[in-house]
C-alpha cells in the first residue's frame, strides 16, 4: 500500500512530461525534425538548436539563441591603376609661304607697221619720171615727216605707172619715178640706207584706166615702211 502513491507520482509525472512533450511536439519546437522552410525539408546545422535543444541543456529548456549568419564577404573592388598622362599635342610646323612666282616676262608684241603712205598730189606727167614743182612742197611737207616719224623702219618708195605701154616699159618707168624721189629724200639728209626704191608698173592701179583723170592719179609715188 506504500508503494501505491509512489507509484502514483511516478505515473502522473510521466503523464504531465508526456503531456507537455505531446505540446511541443504539436508546436514543433524543439524536438520535430520536420521543418518545410528548410532546403532539405528538415531541420540541420543551426536550425536543430530549435528541435533537440542547445548542447548540455535539458529537452524542454530554453532554446539557445539563433546565431546570425555570418556576413557575406564583401568583394574588394580591384584598384584602377592611373590613367598615364597623355603626351602633349605637338602641333605640326606650319608651312612657310610660297615664295611669289616671278612674273613671266613675255616678249613685247611688235608694234604693227606703219600704214603706206600715198603721197597725194604728187604725180608724173605721161613717159615721165621728172619731179614737178608742184610735187617739191608736198615732199617737203609730207615725205620727210612721214620718214623721220618711222626712223627705226626702212622706207620703201614704191614707182606706178598707167597703162599705157608694155608691162616691161612701165616696169622700168615705174623704177626710174621712185628713184627720183628717193634721190630728192636724201639730197633732204635722208640716210640711203634708209630708202629702197622698186617698180611695180602699171600692176596696181587705184584708179580707171580709162580716162586720162584716172590715168594720171596712177602715175604716182607711195611709201612704205618695211620691217
Amino acid at each position: 500500500m506504500r508503494t501505491t502513491p509512489f507509484l502514483l507520482s511516478i505515473l502522473g509525472a510521466a503523464l504531465l512530461s508526456a503531456g507537455a512533450i505531446s505540446a511541443q511536439a504539436a508546436d514543433g519546437k524543439y524536438y520535430d525534425p520536420r521543418n518545410a522552410a528548410s532546403p532539405t525539408g528538415f531541420t540541420t546545422n543551426y536550425e536543430a538548436f530549435r528541435t533537440v535543444g542547445c548542447p548540455g541543456r535539458e529537452l524542454l529548456g530554453i532554446s539557445c539563441k539563433v546565431p546570425a549568419p555570418a556576413p557575406e564577404p564583401v568583394a574588394e573592388t580591384p584598384a584602377v591603376a592611373p590613367k598615364a598622362a597623355l603626351a602633349p599635342v605637338v602641333a605640326a610646323p606650319m608651312a612657310a609661304p610660297m615664295a611669289a612666282l616671278a612674273p613671266v616676262a613675255t616678249a613685247p608684241t611688235p608694234a604693227p607697221a606703219p600704214a603706206k603712205l600715198m603721197l597725194v598730189g604728187v604725180n608724173f606727167d605721161f613717159d615721165k619720171a621728172t619731179l614737178r614743182p608742184e610735187d617739191i612742197a608736198i615732199l617737203d611737207r609730207d615725205a620727210l615727216s612721214f620718214v623721220k616719224s618711222n626712223s627705226d623702219v626702212v622706207v620703201e618708195v614704191e614707182g606706178h605707172t598707167d597703162s599705157r605701154g608694155s608691162d616691161k616699159y612701165n616696169m622700168g618707168l615705174s623704177l626710174r619715178r621712185a628713184e627720183a624721189v628717193r634721190n630728192y629724200l636724201i639730197s633732204k639728209g635722208v640716210p640711203a640706207d634708209r630708202l629702197t626704191a622698186k617698180g611695180y608698173g602699171e600692176s596696181q592701179p587705184i584708179a580707171s584706166n580709162d580716162t586720162d583723170e584716172g590715168r594720171f592719179q596712177n602715175r604716182r609715188v607711195e611709201l612704205e615702211p618695211l620691217r
